[in-house]
């Protein structure tokens, strides 16, 4: 089986690269299953209704979350949508769910997603207690189980792959922007990559325009950031995963 995740949705050119690249990347690559990280699909911060059905109706299976995950007020009208999710360590009691679990050639596939703490400015509860938890709770109702754990630090990253290796099939980070070159897996057996990059303009820092972000590291001064425009990149990851053992067997960075 090949599980997909595709790196975060920055804009409107994020969606239309996806809309343009993800079934032939599915198509090409013998894709099952694809997950995409949106919670910067609306301008660069949350997500719209039109815009969770836009990636639905591209090709993904179901969308993740992340640090702006309320950026956008109508979340609450579909927050509870079986498709989407939002980080699992938000305080108990928040709407939507942190994970959910699918079905897809005779296996069962649970994605759950959480927030790193480590220069992120949320209230959140801890990550690692709240995914083992989670873990622990579904894993004999599950063959694969993935994280998307999105994460400023990457020594945060690195050891929430270590915490939970042998104990989930694979962990991707998002959040960062940059794909990450250390694709690879642990010791006990899962799938770990650091970040898995953006889908958005290419010609950016991170996906918003360059001068904006420049004038604020130059100057100290606020500024405004806005979306780059121009040539797109499309950025994921896929996990080959061993139909009988569950295991992951390889780990293809894809970048176009």
């Amino acid at each position: 089986m090949n599980i997909l995740a595709v790196g975060d949705i920055v804009g409107s050119l994020g969606i239309q690269e996806l809309q343009k690249k993800l079934q032939k990347v599915k198509q090409e690559k013998q894709v099952d299953f694809t997950i995409v990280n949106g919670e910067n699909a609306a301008e660069g911060m949350g997500i719209t209704e039109k815009n969770f059905k836009d990636i639905l109706d591209s090709g993904a299976d179901c969308v993740t979350m992340g640090n702006h995950t309320w950026g956008k007020k109508e979340i609450f009208k579909f927050i509870d949508h079986p498709k989407i999710m939002r980080p699992a360590n938000y305080p108990e009691g928040v709407c939507g769910s942190g994970y959910h679990i699918y079905s897809c050639k005779n296996k069962k596939i649970a994605v759950i997603n959480a927030i790193g703490r480590a220069e992120i400015n949320i209230m959140t509860d801890n990550p690692f207690t709240v995914t083992e938890k989670i873990v622990n709770k579904i894993k004999d109702k599950v063959d694969i189980i993935l994280l998307d754990f999105h994460a400023e630090a990457t020594a945060e990253k690195k050891a929430m792959g270590y915490y939970l290796d042998g104990k989930i099939t694979a962990m991707f980070g998002t959040h960062t922007h940059v794909q990450t070159a250390d694709e690879q897996i642990l010791e006990k057996g899962t799938g770990f990559i650091t970040d898995i990059g953006m889908t958005g303009p290419k010609n950016s820092i991170i996906g918003m325009e360059k001068e904006a972000a420049l004038k604020r590291f130059l100057t100290g001064l606020p500024e405004k950031y806005k979306i780059a425009t121009g040539e797109a990149i499309f950025n994921s990851v896929m996990f080959s995963i061993n139909d009988e053992t569950n295991l992951v067997e390889k780990i293809v960075r894809i970048n176009n």
